[in-house]
């Protein structure tokens, strides 16, 4: 299980996340965010399984 503020990314990708909450009804649903190449804050959710910590 995650904690907020842990950074993670997909098994195969590069791109780095922060968790920022999780789906209150089910709890796999992690809550991420990070910034894209124009400086844009992205949010989405994704399976806990589809995720890793970063390095």
């Amino acid at each position: 299980m995650f904690k907020k503020g842990q950074r993670v990314q997909q098994e195969f990708g590069n791109q780095v996340m922060e968790v920022i909450g999780f789906e209150p009804e089910l709890i796999e649903n992690v809550i991420t965010q990070w910034e894209d190449e124009e400086g844009t804050i992205v949010t989405g959710k994704f399976m806990e399984s589809q995720l890793s910590l970063a390095e």
